[in-house]
């Protein structure tokens, strides 16, 4: 299910506005909020009841806009990127020091991919930047995965919500971290460990 130009076009002036956008991502619903915008980033907290100690994750529509947002990028990763992206694989990266504290947690660190869902990927390539994709729930929640869903729990507390009809469901993305060489599995999700440990060792035993 594609929304048209004009629900579109409704999403991006809530997002110019400051505003809170609910969108279908290959997994659940998430949030969007841009993530330049300080208001609006508390704004996304106070509604989800989140501590502001935890970080919030982003989609980025390509690598071009990744490398606006992060500081370095491990060799590992291009090997994940070519593996999972679009998909259901956040990796975690150290941030860029312009970025906002409130969408690192206070720390120093992002955790960002590139959906795989058509209206997700759309999302970012007309907003031209990144967007929030922290999950359309109450923190500790179970996660949405219809507009149903949120237009039960939100109401009108969403500034506009982007139809684009059930999503997956099940487990959310698989987030990794990798310092120093050490590969880090920070949350168990679509993509089995197994397979994030096959394509980097297909890639050391390529060098």
């Amino acid at each position: 299910m594609q929304p048209s130009l004009g629900q579109y076009k409704a999403a991006l002036e809530t997002l110019e506005k400051g505003g809170i956008v609910a969108y279908p991502t290959e997994t659940f619903y998430g949030l969007a909020v841009d993530p330049w915008n300080d208001q609006a980033l508390s704004a996304l907290y106070d509604l989800k009841k989140r501590e502001r100690w935890k970080p919030l994750s982003l989609l980025v529509a390509d690598e071009t806009v990744l490398c606006s947002y992060v500081r370095s990028f491990h060799p590992l990763y291009h090997s994940l990127i070519r593996s999972f992206w679009p998909g259901p694989l956040t990796l975690i990266f150290p941030a860029q020091k312009e970025t906002s504290l409130l969408l690192r947690g206070g720390g120093d660190t992002l955790a960002i991919r590139i959906s795989s869902h058509p209206v997700a990927q759309k999302l970012c390539t007309l907003w031209g930047g990144a967007i929030t994709a922290t999950s359309a729930n109450e923190s500790g929640q179970p996660p949405l995965e219809s507009v149903t869903q949120l237009k039960t729990l939100w109401g009108d507390r969403v500034g506009y919500v982007l139809d684009g009809g059930p999503v997956a469901g099940g487990k959310g993305s698989t987030m990794v971290e990798i310092i120093d060489d050490e590969v880090r599995i920070v949350r168990n999700g679509v993509i089995d460990a197994k397979k994030i440990f096959q394509a980097l060792k297909k890639t050391k035993n390529s060098r």
